[in-house]
């Protein structure tokens, strides 16, 4: 029996994909658990349809990510920490601090965990950290740290 599965199968196959099943398994679990579907020609074109419709989709999430990229990069971020002597700091700056400025006062949304190396940012100056917006789009951000 063939299938088009709804959702990867362990040990069967990916979402999307055509496999040959055994009848019994096909019917009693796959089918059954909604996990798939019997591959007949009306559920390949629905499974066609839906593909390309995901590769819109996808197209659109990475311009949108290359938009924003080019926003974030023309910003510079600013922060202002004590310091002591030595240009030293007393605490610094984390991604934290980074994302909720951009939400603040740029109404960017980004997502703390898509740092690339991150670490905090704790010398004066200007630094320079990656962000990870969508796959294979990576922009940096300027933070720029001075002293109170």
């Amino acid at each position: 029996m063939k299938v088009i599965l709804l959702q990867d199968v362990k040990n069967v196959g990916k979402k999307g994909a055509v496999v040959k099943v055994a009848d019994g398994y096909g019917q009693n679990f796959l089918i059954k658990n909604k996990l798939a579907v019997a591959a007949t020609e009306t559920s390949r074109k629905v499974l066609d349809h839906q593909m390309e419709e995901e590769k819109k989709l996808e197209a659109q999430k990475k311009t949108d990510a290359e938009e924003l990229k080019k926003v974030l990069e023309a910003i510079t971020l600013e922060f202002q920490l004590k310091s002591g002597k030595d240009g030293r700091t007393f605490g610094s700056i984390s991604t934290k601090n980074i994302v909720e400025e951009l939400r603040e006062k740029h109404q960017i949304k980004v997502d703390k965990r898509k740092f690339i190396d991150a670490h905090t940012v704790g010398a004066l100056g200007y630094t320079k950290l990656k962000l990870e917006l969508y796959k294979g789009v990576i922009a940096t951000i300027t933070v720029h740290l001075t002293e109170k």
